[in-house]
């Protein structure tokens, strides 16, 4: 590869290439293959040379490692027994979890491996969930007891069809070297940009949780405007034209279709109780700083409120998605504004009142 289509492909990387080759490939292990992790498996997989030592995984529900091993080939991937094979034969560890209970329960399990065989060369771990800052100093002192045991946390901003491209937004704090490693190995096959937040290993998950709470905010915002909208008549799809003009940004053009064609479907998108544990994290967070954010707490209202909809909707047999996304949070304005939570297609029924002559 040429040295400008080199310096190209890694021009949003904060660190320069490492100037020795290393002395030996990266065996990288990944736990956590659910919408994004699968992705971003896959991506690191697909971007290894040929020949190269196939990318170890490992899932709470085998079915999601066997899929990925039979679309890529076990020259790709390979499947681990336990999480603990993880911890023991790889060298970057990378995990991609659901919730800050799970990411504690696996980092012990790492502990309790390591500490049982003990490592002869350099780890490095790489925390790529949204969680709450202070986990991150809990998840360090349970790994880096051991010199060669490397932390940083490093989550990412996108959707899973985002980071299927590998267009993936990267935050890192941590170990310097650390970093710059898992940088060069991240870009391009995972994202598209690094940024860096210095060595406290807190600020890159409270930068994720600030800029998940701006994403969270718009979605309560276009909630509430698409309501409107339909409940005044105009309907939904002229205003998501004003949107594309307005905001053109990809995630809020996204997340105004969602709520304008009833996608509510979590599978695929951002499940709710993913959304439902960052706003709490959120408003954890404003109460820590004493930084108020009303639309979070909002937010947070809605998301419960559309989760125990679709509760009751699953009890009767009558939900139409298995999981909910987040956008589903539209059902607390619909709601409130007496309009079906999840079906557009009934607002179409509403009728305004006449208005009342104060004369007559």
């Amino acid at each position: 590869m040429s040295d400008l289509l080199q310096r190209a492909l890694h021009s949003h990387v904060p660190y320069s290439r490492p100037s020795t080759p290393i002395a030996h490939e990266h065996q990288i292990g990944f736990v956590g293959l659910g919408a994004m992790g699968y992705m971003m498996a896959r991506n690191l997989a697909n971007d290894r040379e040929v020949g190269s030592v196939p990318i170890l995984v490992w899932n709470r529900s085998v079915s999601k490692s066997e899929a990925l091993q039979k679309e890529l080939g076990e020259g790709k991937i390979r499947i681990a027994q336990n999480v603990e094979q993880i911890a023991r034969e790889c060298d970057v560890i990378i995990t991609n979890l659901a919730n800050d209970a799970v990411v504690k329960e696996i980092y012990q399990k790492f502990s309790d491996a390591l500490k049982s065989s003990q490592p002869t060369g350099k780890k490095t771990f790489v925390e790529t969930s949204t969680i709450y800052p202070s986990l991150a100093g809990e998840l360090d002192r349970l790994i880096t007891s051991n010199p060669k045991l490397h932390l940083i946390t490093c989550p990412v901003f996108g959707t899973p069809a985002v980071a299927e491209m590998g267009q993936l937004l990267i935050v890192m704090s941590g170990d310097y070297l650390a970093k710059k490693e898992i940088a060069h190995l991240f870009v391009p096959a995972v994202g598209r940009k690094v940024i860096d937040l210095g060595g406290n290993l807190e600020k890159a998950p409270t930068f994720k949780l600030i800029g998940n709470s701006m994403i969270l905010g718009t979605l309560e915002v276009l909630a509430e405007s698409l309501t409107l909208a339909e409940k005044s008549g105009i309907g939904s799809l002229p205003v998501l034209e004003l949107v594309k003009d307005l905001l053109p940004a990809p995630a809020i053009v996204a997340c105004a279709d969602q709520i304008a064609h009833d996608k509510f479907d979590g599978s695929v998108g951002f499940a709710i109780d993913g959304g439902i544990k960052d706003a709490a994290h959120i408003r954890h967070l404003t109460a820590e700083h004493n930084s108020p954010m009303p639309v979070i707490d909002i937010a947070h209202q809605h998301l419960i409120t559309a989760r125990a909809i679709h509760a009751k909707q699953a009890a009767q047999g009558k939900e139409n998605f298995k999981t909910l996304d987040w956008s589903g949070l539209v059902a607390g304005p619909r709601v409130a504004a007496g309009l079906d939570a999840f079906d557009s297609q009934k607002h179409a029924n509403v009728v305004r009142p006449e208005k009342i002559d104060d004369d007559e």
